[in-house]
């Protein structure tokens, strides 16, 4: 499973949902890109070793009466939740599912993937995922699908006007790559973290570039979360319940204020083009800081997971250790949100405070 956690991802996710609504010819797109934190089952479909497609995974999804999908969590996704709130009648269909053909696509397509990340090499340990530059190709077949379905003008104007890009990414390249012992020994060697987070922000303004150039105008761009106090990160380094480990974190707010940086560059660059900023690290950072406040119990101890002080070593599984208050943990697994948390975080997300997204809200960015 993917030892990643991208609760930006979860913004994310929410933004490109909000996407449906307008116009006389019905709802518009949402188009998600990302990692575990918004894949919807496309590693169900790769030979790879971060799967959440066994139980008790989604053991609280009402739409699958309880049955795995391939979501990393007990229930829904932020996307999901917000989804639902702006009366999306489906949910984006995984890229790589067989249902993914035909009309079904004309809500939205879902390319993430647990384990994925900017950089190629990102994730390797997992053997297969999708990274960004695989989900952006796998998005230019979408979009000739679109025309073809469409015809080439209206496809253009629905994917120009009406939908919605969300990028929740940017975790795993960090914990699966850059922090990833031995098999990142050579590249903290040979690379700064200032050269490294360089080399990911070159990527993903490529990357976004592409989509532009592939008609898409309205981004939801998540940053990444505080990584150093997941029950994963905690449990290895051997910390009490309130600490988290500084160089995730101190590397997570380093890149965070250069993609701050790119979203600006990019909506002054790109005419036409809104990029929102949510800023997941703070959101989350205060869900943790501040669990009690919030009806939690614990914001350390992983619900579903085994190892350690915070059950946070073994991803969720069937033989893992699974807690009767799932409602009364921050987080589901080692890695990943429960769904009560993501309840309140898409609830603070869609509220539009901007301290957490900006330059305009969710809604406003759907009503370009």
């Amino acid at each position: 499973m993917a030892m990643t956690y991208n609760t930006m991802v979860l913004v994310l996710f929410i933004i490109s949902l909000s996407s449906f609504g307008k116009g006389e010819e019905g709802l518009g797109a949402s188009f998600i890109f990302g990692d575990s934190l918004v894949d919807a089952g496309n590693n169900n479909y790769l030979p790879t070793l971060s799967k959440a497609n066994i139980k008790p995974n989604g053991i609280d999804f009402k739409a699958s009466n309880g049955n795995p999908t391939g979501r990393y969590t007990n229930g829904r996704t932020i996307g999901d939740i917000i989804g639902e709130e702006l009366g999306q009648p489906n949910y984006a269909v995984p890229f790589l599912s067989p249902n993914a053909t035909g009309k079904a696509i004309l809500y939205g397509v879902n390319y993430a993937s647990g384990g994925g990340g900017i950089m190629n090499a990102t994730g390797r340990i997992f053997v297969n995922r999708l990274s960004m530059d695989i989900q952006v190709d796998y998005f230019n077949i979408t979009r000739k699908q679109f025309d073809n379905l469409l015809g080439a003008s209206k496809a253009r104007q629905y994917i120009m006007k009406k939908s919605i890009f969300s990028i929740t990414i940017g975790s795993n390249d960090f914990l699966n790559n850059y922090l990833l012992p031995v098999l990142s020994i050579g590249a903290r060697i040979s690379q700064s973290p200032d050269a490294f987070i360089d080399d990911l922000i070159d990527h993903l303004r490529s990357q976004l570039t592409r989509l532009y150039q592939l008609d898409a105008r309205k981004f939801i761009l998540g940053n990444v979360g505080p990584i150093g106090c997941i029950p994963y990160q905690k449990t290895i380094n051997q910390l009490t319940e309130n600490q988290c480990v500084e160089l995730p974190n101190k590397l997570a707010l380093q890149y965070n204020g250069r993609l701050k940086d790119l979203a600006t560059e990019l909506n002054e660059n790109l005419p036409g083009a809104t990029f929102v900023h949510a800023n997941v690290y703070d959101l989350v950072m205060e869900l943790i800081t501040n669990y009690a406040k919030y009806g939690f119990k614990t914001a350390s101890r992983a619900c579903c997971g085994n190892g350690g002080q915070f059950a946070g070593i073994i991803p969720c599984g069937p033989t893992s250790s699974l807690c009767s208050d799932r409602d009364k943990h921050v987080f589901w697994d080692p890695y990943h949100p429960s769904e009560a948390a993501n309840i309140i975080i898409a609830k603070r997300l869609n509220e539009g405070d901007p301290k957490y997204i900006s330059p305009m809200t969710i809604q406003e960015l759907r009503d370009l």
